[in-house]
């Protein structure tokens, strides 16, 4: 069982950040000559959408007896026990019980993940924390991942 996922920007923040660059607009209409006026707002509705489309870009994956989280990818041999964390658990992750020598691939729009331990001595980052929206269906496939990969 394979498992991915894009941590792609909530609609949400789609819809604010329109909100705002409308209110940019209507700021800017009314000030300065009315082409000046849509050509900032289209530049900022163009960099609105380049940081959304950016900021969502990474990808969470188990597949292939690899783990990925953005640009990291790690062997599922030197992956150690692989924790579903809900919002409580991220946040006292990240915060009071964190290490600094983590490595973390948190979105503040997902409440949840995963807690993933890693077993590679030459690894500096003790374990990896990371976002997700189904953090028992990344534990499930690491398991699998790692039974596969005993077995094949």
């Amino acid at each position: 069982m394979d498992y991915a996922e894009r941590l792609t920007v909530p609609l949400r923040w789609w819809v604010q950040g329109t909100m705002l660059v409308a209110s940019l607009w209507l700021a800017f209409i009314v000030a300065v000559p009315e082409p000046l006026a849509w050509s900032i707002a289209a530049g900022a509705l163009v960099a609105m959408v380049a940081l959304f489309v950016s900021y969502g870009r990474p990808r969470v994956a188990v597949e292939n007896g690899t783990f990925s989280a953005g640009r990291a990818h790690i062997g599922l041999e030197h992956v150690g026990e692989v924790t579903a964390l809900d919002a409580d658990g991220v946040r006292r992750q990240a915060g009071v019980d964190a290490d600094a020598r983590a490595y973390l691939l948190l979105r503040p729009y997902l409440k949840r993940g995963v807690r993933v331990d890693i077993t590679d001595p030459a690894d500096p980052a003790p374990y990896w924390l990371v976002s997700c929206r189904r953090p028992e269906a990344v534990v499930t496939a690491v398991r699998v991942g790692r039974t596969a990969g005993r077995s094949g």
